[in-house]
Order: C-alpha cells, then sequence, then structure tokens
C-alpha cells in the first residue's frame, strides 16, 4: 500500500471523530441569552410622623383634668404652657390648642431630635369659671371673643397659681398693685405641684408660658439673676415674633412666679405676653415657636 493511500485512509478514519465533536459543541453550548431590561425604581424615604401622646398630670382643686399633650420622641424637649390664669387669659389656652392642631396636621414641623410638650390649660377651673369651657376648644366656643372677662385668672381656692411657685414664695404678691394669695406655701395648690412633677419628670430644656397682654417677651430669673441661655431663649422668641424683649421684670414686685421657680433649678424659661387679650397673633407665635425649635435642634 502506498504511502498517498495510507494517508487517505487515516483521514477518513478522523472524519467520524471531528462529526462527534462537533455534535456536542453543538447541543451543549447555552444558546445567546436575550437581553433583559431591568427597571431601576428610586428608593422614597417617607418621613414617619412623631410619636403623639396625651397624659394627664394632674386634676385642678375641683377636679378637672390637667392634660399634657408631647409630639416626638427627640432627646431634647421644649414645654409650652397655657392658662395659667384660666379664664382671665383664655386666648393662652386657646393659643395652646391651635398649636396642637397645627402639630398634628403638620408632623414634620418638629425636628426629629426635639420632643414638644404642651400643657394647654394648666387651670382648668378658672377657664370653666368664665368660658363654661372644658377640655379642647376653639375661637367660636368662647361666649364673647371680642370682651376680656375679669375673673377667672385664680384657682378654685381663689389662689394666683403664677405666685404659688418655689422662688421667693411669700404667702400674699402683687399683680398690677393688687395683693394676691399665693396660697399656703409653695406648691400647695394641686395646679402648680402638677406642674413642678412633670417637669421633674422630664426635665425639659427650655419652658415658655404664654401669657396676655403686653406684647413683650420676659426672661426669667430668681435669686441668681437670669440664665444666660434664658436670654437668648427670650431674644429667639421676641425677635420671630416681633414682640418686645425685657430681660428683667421691674413693673412690681412679684414672688413664687414659675418662670422663676424654674431659673432656680437652671431651666431657662420665657414668659410670652400677647399683645392683645382677645387673639391668639397666631403668625406671630407660630414664627416664634419655629425659631425655638431650630434654635434647640442639632439639625438647624
Amino acid at each position: 500500500m502506498t504511502t498517498q493511500r495510507k494517508i487517505q485512509l487515516a483521514v477518513l478514519a478522523f472524519i467520524p471523530v471531528l462529526l462527534a465533536v462537533g455534535v456536542y459543541f453543538f447541543f451543549t453550548l447555552e444558546a445567546p441569552q436575550e437581553e433583559v431590561a431591568v427597571e431601576i425604581v428610586e428608593e422614597v424615604i417617607v418621613d414617619e410622623a412623631p410619636v403623639v401622646t396625651t397624659e394627664v398630670i394632674g386634676t385642678s382643686v375641683q377636679g378637672r383634668a390637667i392634660k399634657v399633650v408631647t409630639f416626638g420622641s427627640g432627646d431634647t424637649h421644649l414645654l409650652f404652657v397655657g392658662g395659667m390664669h384660666g379664664g382671665y387669659e383664655w386666648n393662652s389656652s386657646l393659643l395652646a390648642y391651635g398649636m396642637i392642631e397645627y402639630f398634628e396636621d403638620n408632623p414634620t414641623f418638629i425636628p426629629e431630635d426635639v420632643t414638644v410638650s404642651i400643657i394647654p390649660t394648666l387651670n382648668p377651673d378658672g377657664l370653666y369659671l368664665v368660658t363654661g369651657i372644658e377640655g379642647h376648644f376653639t375661637i367660636a366656643d368662647i361666649p364673647d371673643p371680642s370682651t376680656r372677662v375679669g375673673e377667672g385668672r385664680f384657682n378654685a381656692n381663689g389662689v394666683d397659681l403664677n405666685r404659688n411657685f418655689d422662688c421667693k414664695w411669700a404667702p400674699e404678691s402683687t399683680w398690677k398693685g393688687n395683693v394676691v394669695s399665693a396660697g399656703t406655701g409653695a406648691f400647695s395648690e394641686p395646679e402648680a405641684s402638677a406642674l413642678r412633677d412633670y417637669v421633674a419628670k422630664v426635665r425639659p430644656k427650655a419652658v415658655a408660658f404664654w401669657h396676655s397682654k403686653a406684647n413683650n417677651v420676659y426672661a426669667s430669673e430668681c435669686e441668681e439673676g437670669v440664665l444666660p441661655l434664658t436670654l437668648e431663649l427670650m431674644s429667639t422668641y421676641a425677635q420671630a415674633g416681633q414682640y418686645g424683649e425685657v430681660p428683667v421684670f421691674d413693673a412690681y414686685p412679684v414672688t413664687g412666679d414659675a418662670e422663676g421657680w424654674l431659673a432656680s433649678i437652671g431651666i431657662p424659661a420665657v414668659t410670652v405676653e400677647m399683645e392683645t387679650s382677645n387673639s391668639i397673633e397666631w403668625t406671630r407665635n407660630l414664627a416664634g415657636v419655629e425659631a425655638v425649635l431650630k434654635l434647640y435642634s442639632l439639625a438647624k
């Protein structure tokens, strides 16, 4: 057999092997996959509404509940108080309820690192005496909002609550030249002791009281003068709300006031005296509150 013939036979013998290899790769190799379009959805983070709680912190002389409404759970706690003088300054309670409604409708208004508590009426008996109202109310509920009724400043024991706190307390104090009862001792009245106990519980960084009427924001002091942070709090609220600033109240002697007591335990406190006694000056006070929230927020 010639060499050429041997080569031809070898090639013919190898052809089945090549065919087998080709068939193997044809059936085992994966077919090209179709390109799949991937839709990228942007993650949307929805801010959760702050926690809202309502708590009864005490009762009045006549047994009416003294409530506090709290928004949020931040580490910095701020307290606002209305209705210290009940029906005599009903607009201070009305403003407090207005703030509660606004915070409920606008939960992101309060910074995440701040907790806000509002006591709408510290003297519910005095409010009821003048208005016949208990609990949450609106301007439409006031019998005659165009007039200022001269009753309802004191609690049911006839005590001026803003003379019943432990800062230079005396059995009798003054209010616009009139002698008023300050109770039988500091915190003798259940309304004052309710505020004392709540402050001890939450230890707020700052406190603002709504009153009427003087068109000023007043700083607080006791035996050791005005706290520096109190002056900053006063100016912040006053400038935002377009109220006057009074670092030291000297119109007449005052003893046993709540703001002075807070100063004595190291808590900045101010008195926001609205310009009128029959309105809440909403725009001005909302601006003042917002400025205070930003002042105490770490995210400012």
